[in-house]
């Protein structure tokens, strides 16, 4: 690849030095001291062992120093981090980076985040989503290292993406908790909306269980053997989520095959459910299909629910969403092996229901918060992309940036 004539090629090695934490065993874990900075540290764990022996200089790490993890998930715990939290101590599996002279620290993180995305690129097999490289692996690849100006430049202007994009999230943090606190006032009652005629809505709600409107529509048994690389897409329970239909693990079925099985053809606006093991923790995999790309096959160990007239739709997909529901759902299915979910399950948790009217009100409400998520979800998307696009341009040399003080 070409560069420019005030780039020259190096390596990792020649930038930075990568120095490995310690192996601390359990014999030297305590309940004081610095704390062990783990990978899972790396992610925002504030679950600590402790060191209260006397540390090596080299296993000490300070707020703000640069770390590489060489042992992680893809795209979760692999690669560079900036340490934010307290003084510790380096625990194994992550290297402490330390820049070279006329390296800018700033520009060598983006530069191994750069790295870290051509080695995660080449991962395969067992290694696709789990990457564990040796040193050498990382100090051979090779980089384009630009004038000392230019680095700090590049990085300003990564830095300043790198901002827009946690600002997004924080908006979307706070609006996924606004959310949250909306629905326990709207759908227990606690708060009532206002009807037409600008009165509060009043009365009592109707107490029934869930399985008085809600009934469940199972897949097809689809062979795996009529499996394709393309074609109509086939609904499997790995492709439910929690509040989304995920098609990162996608397959496909013979095109013609959804007018043979029209009756399991899923439609926009639809909602499943996992059937086996149909919650995470104390959430319901449930989602709703968003848009055409999510239309497909329903496949079996998933369910397509089929609602009463006397309820909403969208209310009731929103009130499945809650975690009381799916609370009441772990206790229903207590002590099954595999916990299987069922109209008969659906019956036992108990519910009150509004009038129709007050229930689409509600579910608007919802609904429009729910948008708004979404904006600012597909605005992450948009920033975390065009920031991508941009490092590959400004880390090769590809896109020259202006140094202050330089007229040329």
């Amino acid at each position: 690849m070409i560069i420019p004539n005030e780039w020259k090629k190096s390596s990792v090695s020649e930038i930075c030095k990568l120095q490995n934490g310690n192996s601390f065993k359990p014999q030297d874990w305590d309940t004081k001291g610095l704390p062990i900075i783990r990978i899972q540290n790396l992610n925002g764990s504030d679950n600590f062992n402790y060191f209260s022996g006397i540390p090596q200089e080299r296993w000490i790490i300070e707020t703000g120093d640069l770390l590489f993890s060489w042992a992680g998930t893809k795209g979760v715990s692999f690669g560079p981090f900036v340490w934010r939290g307290i003084k510790g101590v380096l625990n194994q599996h992550i290297y402490k980076v330390q820049a070279q002279d006329s390296i800018d620290e700033e520009w060598l993180f983006y530069v191994l985040k750069y790295v870290t995305i051509k080695i995660e690129n080449k991962a395969h097999g067992f290694k696709k989503t789990l990457v564990h490289v040796k040193k050498k692996d990382i100090d051979d690849q090779v980089i384009s290292l630009p004038p000392l100006l230019e680095q700090q430049k590049i990085a300003k202007i990564l830095t300043t993406w790198d901002k827009a994009i946690s600002a997004t999230e924080r908006l979307i943090d706070n609006s996924t908790q606004q959310k949250k606190a909306l629905m326990q006032q709207l759908l227990t009652g606690k708060k009532r909306l206002l009807d037409e005629s600008g009165k509060r809505f009043e009365g009592e709600w109707e107490a029934l269980t869930i399985g008085d409107v809600v009934e469940l529509f199972n897949g097809y048994a689809f062979k795996s053997s009529d499996a394709l690389e393309k074609g109509y897409k086939w609904l499997k329970i790995a492709n439910v989520g929690i509040g989304e239909i995920k098609w990162d693990s996608s397959s496909y079925l013979p095109e013609g095959y959804e007018d043979e099985y029209n009756r399991f053809n899923l439609k926009v606006g639809d909602v499943v459910v996992a059937m086996t093991r149909p919650t995470l923790g104390n959430q319901l995999k449930i989602a709703r299909l968003k848009n055409k790309a999510d239309e497909s096959l329903l496949n079996q160990r998933v369910a397509k629910l089929l609602f009463s007239e006397k309820v909403s739709s969208e209310y009731m997909y929103q009130l499945l969403s809650t975690i009381e529901v799916a609370l009441k759902l772990n206790h229903a299915l207590l002590g099954t092996d595999p916990p299987n979910l069922s109209t008969k399950v659906l019956h036992k948790i108990s519910m009150e229901l509004p009038p129709l009217i007050e229930q689409q009100k509600i579910a608007t409400v919802l609904t429009n918060a729910d948008k708004e998520i979404e904006l600012l979800e597909q605005q992450l998307a948009d920033f975390q992309q065009e920031k991508k696009a941009l490092m590959q341009v400004l880390l090769t040399g590809k896109k020259r940036v202006v140094v202050d003080g330089d007229n040329s």
